[in-house]
């Protein structure tokens, strides 16, 4: 089988691959220059465990190449971003659009088209369904169209791409066949059939559920903080019930699903959407939140430096897409305080090493929950810093010695 995968970035990319392994002629297509060159010399631009060594193997096999061009295929699949549109709150589809007008010269008959990219409910029959009707295709007869959307974390993307359930949404139920027998080639989970905008809203309310339930235990910290009371011994308690898991707090809501997709819903129905809109104003509120907390904590100290562990919203991976530590770094400069950045999985010239970043610190602020950050050098901290404390905004640095450093989280604010 002949796949060309429209859009090489965090999901288009380990599904090309996967395909590849599965031994289809996957051709890769994207509009960065760069990226593609990059990918033909089988150097990565993401961190992933496990992509770069089938990466390569797949490339001296000769089952993927990237390109900027599609090409002939049996089966087309969009990966492309859809990210909102500021003034409406919106889906914007407006690099899915241009990606299914891209591969109109080279469909055929019979070929499968799947959308991946996470669009509002009905944005397939609406807007994707025309743009191939116009063209004279009758769908479900001459061409095959369906919404599949991804359901991964970056991290663990391989092993969930092939172990999840997968939702097949056709436009009808011979689009739905053909999109699940695409899929079948290496996912082991589930296929799930179903209507296409079934499944554009299964996406959108998967990821407005985590949101929704982030932003009840950020609400609580913040209560919390107000009367005195330790939210994570809270969480903890209350998640002894058997019916009750309250999640995880933290600095705010990040990645390119969470931090949008509950937005897409909210757009088309703002006045039945009320608490969707409430709890993405919640999360959305946590970055001042940060930067109010630590301006108390270090009031009394005089030029602080503050010192930032972690520009990721998620751990152990490169992803900075709408991480929340990229919002409290901005608000914290806008403040005319010093900043220093250590991040262990993100290249950038103007972050530092750990050591370098805590020199003469009055404060270290953890926003991601690398691994690293787990167990922090309290020796070297209490020697370099000004001042040794940490605001723990994650939840995870572990108190070894409470008398060489101050270790202030969610739990003692």
């Amino acid at each position: 089988m002949k796949v060309c995968i429209i859009g090489q970035g965090y999901i288009g990319l380990p599904t090309a691959i996967l395909f590849a392994t599965n031994n289809c002629e996957v051709i890769g297509v994207d509009v960065n220059d760069d990226l593609v060159n990059k990918l033909n010399q089988g150097k990565l631009f993401i961190e992933e465990p496990g992509l770069k060594e089938k990466l390569n193997l797949t490339m001296e096999k000769g089952k993927y190449k990237a390109s900027i061009k599609p090409k002939k295929s049996d089966v087309f699949i969009i990966t492309v971003p859809t990210p909102t549109n500021t003034e409406n709150l919106s889906c914007d589809l407006s690099y899915v659009i241009s990606a299914c007008e891209s591969i109109i010269p080279y469909l055929e008959k019979e070929n499968i088209v799947i959308v991946e990219s996470t669009i509002a409910p009905m944005s397939t029959d609406n807007y994707i369904n025309p743009i191939f009707e116009n063209e004279g295709f009758v769908i479900g007869k001459d061409i095959y169209l369906a919404h599949c959307p991804e359901r991964v974390i970056p991290g663990n993307i391989i092993e969930e791409l092939v172990n999840n359930d997968r939702i097949i949404g056709g436009v009808t139920s011979e689009c739905s066949d053909k999109a699940a027998d695409v899929y079948k080639i290496f996912v082991k989970g589930n296929i799930m059939k179903t209507e296409a905008k079934t499944a554009e809203m299964s996406k959108c309310m998967e990821n407005t559920f985590r949101d929704v339930n982030i932003a009840l235990a950020n609400e609580l910290t913040k209560v919390c903080s107000k009367i005195g009371i330790n939210a994570l011994d809270v969480i903890e308690l209350s998640n002894k019930h058997p019916r009750v898991n309250i999640h995880s707090p933290g600095p705010g809501v990040g990645g390119h699903c969470l931090a949008l997709d509950p937005y897409f819903i909210y757009a088309q129905v703002p006045e039945e959407a009320k608490l969707i809109k409430l709890a993405r104003d919640t999360n959305n509120s946590m970055p001042q939140f940060v930067v109010d907390k630590t301006k108390e904590i270090i009031k009394n100290i005089e030029s602080p430096k503050i010192a930032i562990l972690g520009i990721t919203y998620k751990g152990n991976t490169d992803d900075t897409r709408e991480s929340p530590a990229l919002e409290i770094v901005n608000l914290l400069k806008n403040e005319d305080f010093k900043i220093d950045i250590y991040d262990p999985h993100v290249e950038n010239k103007k972050y530092h090493n750990f050591e370098k970043t805590i020199k003469d610190a009055a404060i270290c602020i953890v926003l991601s929950d690398h691994d690293e950050f787990k167990n922090l050098d309290f020796n070297l901290m209490t020697k370099a810093m000004k001042k040794p404390i940490i605001f723990d905004t994650k939840n995870i640095v572990k108190n070894k010695d409470k008398e060489k450093i101050e270790i202030i989280n969610y739990g003692n604010l």
